[in-house]
């Protein structure tokens, strides 16, 4: 049987070929390692500017997806024109939809600010129009018109009256009536003494006036209209002379924005009929009905001001925006309400935009987990998408939260390119599960976590390390701090031949590595001992479960030889999880075989501990008994495997071989040798097939054998295929060097049993049968005598019963 030499089970790094003493001699480094198939496709998707071809990107955390997706976007986004700034205006038709202004970058702030000095001219310019003695004499021309007016329409009606011998007295309630009886005004005591025929003569007379009083107050009404209409025209040419000029002025700054001149006109319009608001003697009052007196608040003249959401004046290129907080107002925008004397308030003015608005004409990135986590948020999102229009709405309005009126801003255009960071199960579940997903994120970009290990990707490991280094304002590491750090990555990878790029974890060991560096003296470089020193410390914080686990082992509460020889009893190999932690325990497997049809009897699948992996490499052992010793005869066996002191659930079928080779022994009555454990799944044919955590079940075998006293023949038996994952612990190593322990790498069920036994496997002749006093040969023997014993207990038993039915129907 070949044993693994030292020199294969830990695989060293030899940078020799690079020339360097220090990480500071490295030339310059490239940014992305063994990423080209990712690389290829972010390029693709920022490439494609068709509806749909949004990014996802995947990959295991660590991996650098958004370092990549960083450097990258740094770099198109400069290629691409900057985008034009948006604004938002009030409408002057419909206040509750504010309008937008598209206005070439750097021109929205420019609009704002003239607009901001529009209004402080016109505060104080059109006041002082008004204060002028042209205006006040042409004021004073209608006002006399109007009083002369309204007085020759009182002196006919005067005259009138007299004519009636009615008496007109104007009180605040209107013109009041007086019948006039021998030259003087009657009093009611007076009137009632007249006699009926008098009294309805003055009544027609009263009338007769009333009617005349009427026709002059209507005549009045239109004459003080026309009054009023001719005094507002009078203020709208005395006002269009301020604000004509000024409105002009602008205007020429943008008269190639057809939409912010016709903006402008609103503008003007909206002043000359709010001439109002500009005067301070007409707006100052005390508003009528108030509780308190309440001053009326100065008008802000907001209706005319630019509300600017987004600026791209400071931008160069496309705009990228990273969005760490994707809530529905942080993504989309949000509108704000203002307290005023107990209600809410909100205008134009009040909306803001979100990270959408912000990277329109660019790219936004955000992390999966987080736009699903929040309400509202997914399928908003999939609507701007699909519709390339952002609508910046009140969130609780919009599904009915809050029942207050609020205000509903025109839509932006929008073009922007998702990236959606995430990992491969979401993928998946949302490929799987929602059909606008695979419309509209057509582009994923899969990060590897491992790649292959050549020399050009050594140079530039070592060129990230360097890179680390200097980002981080660390020490250099010599040729040896790299070698050592580089044989990490192999181990995190599982594979002699690959590196691992989850570069947080290899990030992680520089820093510490840097710290014991510091610790360990007065070193100008980090060397392999201080990177060595980092990993066992870092590993010696996490593994308190491991070595409780090995204390109950060497005291005996869990149950471990590795001296003795046993049959039916195996040492097999479990790997522990604890979060950022794994390690090896062995476990004692047993088997137990005897006569009966039940077959092979998983007991921690009858007590409900056994998972579906588990219990199909258990079920596969039946096919292997079967294809092998039960050709010509019936199987009639009872076997019962168990993993001894398990007290949690039980999955995987990297024991079935250990399994397999317990039941094996128990049929055979051949010993196990219990310095030895094994590791490795098993199919039908007896192939042993590779497992996973190789590294961790070998050095915890280890550990428990080292306790116990390495006598030289502990071992470990590994599927052959997983010699290229092993990278072993140094003490481990040297235990293999000085051969106090063993490895061997196994190909067959055959291979295996001859090395934990001692004993020849057998192989099957022509005659069907095997060599005699070899294992597979005890085994038939026994199958073949267990099926002769059940098939002479089941005739028995069946003429037992025949004679005693014959004997109940005789009586």
């Amino acid at each position: 049987m070949r044993e693994l030499k030292h020199t294969e089970v830990y695989k060293k790094c030899d940078l020799s070929f690079m020339k360097f003493k220090t990480t500071e001699e490295i030339g310059t480094c490239e940014e992305f390692i063994g990423q080209d198939r990712a690389v290829k496709a972010l390029i693709f998707g920022f490439g494609m500017t068709h509806r749909g071809y949004n990014i996802y990107v995947t990959g295991k955390s660590g991996v650098g997806k958004t370092s990549a997706v960083k450097k990258m976007l740094a770099d198109v986004s400069k290629g691409k024109p900057t985008p034009c700034d948006w604004c938002y205006v009030h409408n002057f038709i419909d206040a509750s939809e504010p309008k937008t202004l598209s206005l070439p970058t750097g021109k929205g702030k420019d609009l704002k600010r003239d607009m901001e000095e529009f209004i402080e001219i016109l505060r104080d310019n059109i006041p002082k129009a008004f204060e002028k003695k042209e205006y006040e004499e042409e004021k004073q021309k209608v006002t006399n018109e109007l009083q002369k007016n309204k007085n020759r329409l009182f002196d006919e009606l005067q005259k009138f009256a007299n004519e009636e011998q009615m008496q007109l007295q104007f009180a605040p309630t209107g013109i009041v009536t007086i019948p006039i009886v021998g030259g003087k005004p009657i009093t009611q005591e007076d009137y009632n003494r007249l006699d009926d025929s008098y009294k309805e003569i003055i009544r027609n007379r009263k009338e007769k006036v009333e009617i005349e009083i009427s026709k002059a107050l209507k005549a009045v009404r239109k004459i003080e209209q026309a009054y009023m209409n001719e005094v507002k025209e009078l203020e709208k040419k005395v006002a269009l002379f301020v604000v004509r000029d000024l409105v002009e002025n602008i205007r020429e700054k943008y008269t190639d924005y057809l939409q912010v001149v016709d903006y402008l006109d609103m503008v003007q319009k909206h002043i000359l009929e709010s001439i109002d608001k500009f005067l301070p003697e007409r707006g100052s009052n005390v508003p009528t009905g108030l509780p308190m007196n309440i001053p009326k608040p100065e008008p802000t003249f907001a209706e005319y001001r630019v509300n600017v959401i987004i600026d791209n004046s400071n931008t160069k290129g496309a705009p990228v925006f990273f969005e760490s907080h994707p809530t529905y107002n942080n993504l989309f925008g949000s509108i704000e309400r203002e307290a005023r004397f107990g209600a809410l308030i909100t205008d134009f003015t009040m909306i803001h935009a979100g990270s959408l608005a912000k990277a329109n004409g660019g790219y936004l990135v955000v992390e999966a987990n987080d736009i699903l986590k929040y309400p509202f948020v997914w399928d908003s999102l999939k609507k701007v998408i699909e519709n390339q229009e952002l609508r910046i709405e009140d969130i609780a309005q919009h599904y009915g939260i809050m029942g207050t009126v609020g205000i509903r801003p025109e839509p932006i255009e929008l073009d922007v390119k998702i990236i959606i960071m995430g990992n491969t199960q979401i993928y998946n579940l949302l490929y799987a599960y929602d059909e606008d997903f695979r419309k509209l994120f057509k582009v994923k970009a899969d990060f590897d976590f491992i790649v292959d290990k050549n020399d050009i990707v050594l140079s530039k490991y070592s060129c990230f390390i360097k890179s680390i280094c200097e980002k981080e304002g660390l020490k250099h590491f010599d040729r040896s701090g790299v070698e050592a750090v580089i044989e990490y990555s192999t181990r995190i990878a599982g594979d002699q031949n690959k590196l691992s790029v989850q570069f947080g974890a290899i990030l992680k060991i520089i820093k510490e590595a840097n710290y014991w560096s510091d610790i360990d003296g007065n070193n100008k470089t980090i060397k392999r001992k201080h990177v060595e020193t980092a990993i066992n410390e870092m590993l010696h914080r996490s593994n308190m479960v491991e070595e409780k686990v090995h204390e109950m082992i060497n005291d005996g509460t869990l149950m471990i030889d590795t001296q003795n020889d046993t049959i039916g009893q195996i040492n097999g190999l479990a790997v522990y999880h604890m979060g950022d932690y794994a390690f090896g325990r062995p476990s004692r497997i047993t088997c137990e075989t005897y006569m009966g049809a039940e077959g092979i009897v998983n007991i921690e699948r009858r007590a409900r501990m056994s998972g579906n992996i588990h219990d199909k490499g258990v079920l596969i052992l039946s096919g292997y008994l079967g294809s092998k010793y039960a050709q010509k005869i019936p199987l009639s066996l009872s076997a019962s495997l168990v993993f001894e002191q398990s007290y949690e659930k039980i999955d995987g079928d990297s024991a079935s071989a250990a399994e397999l080779i317990a039941l094996l022994s128990s049929l055979s009555e051949i010993p196990i040798k219990q310095s030895f454990a094994i590791t490795g799944s098993v199919n039908q044919k007896g192939q042993i097939q590779p497992i996973g955590g190789v590294n961790e079940k070998v050095e915890g075998f280890y550990h428990v054998c080292k306790a116990n006293g390495l006598n030289g023949k502990n071992g470990v038996l590994i599927p052959h295929q997983n010699v290229k994952n092993l990278m072993l612990k140094k003490e481990v190593v040297q235990a293999i060097k000085e051969k106090k322990f063993h490895i061997y790498p196994i190909k067959t069920i055959d291979e295996a049993l001859e090395t934990l036994t001692g004993t020849k496997a057998g192989k099957i002749r022509k005659d069907d049968s095997y060599k005699e006093d070899t294992i597979n040969y005890l085994v038939d023997k026994k199958l073949k005598q267990l099926a002769k014993d059940f098939r002479n207990l089941s005739r028995d038993k069946k003429k037992e019963d025949t004679e005693q039915e014959n004997s109940e129907n005789e009586q």
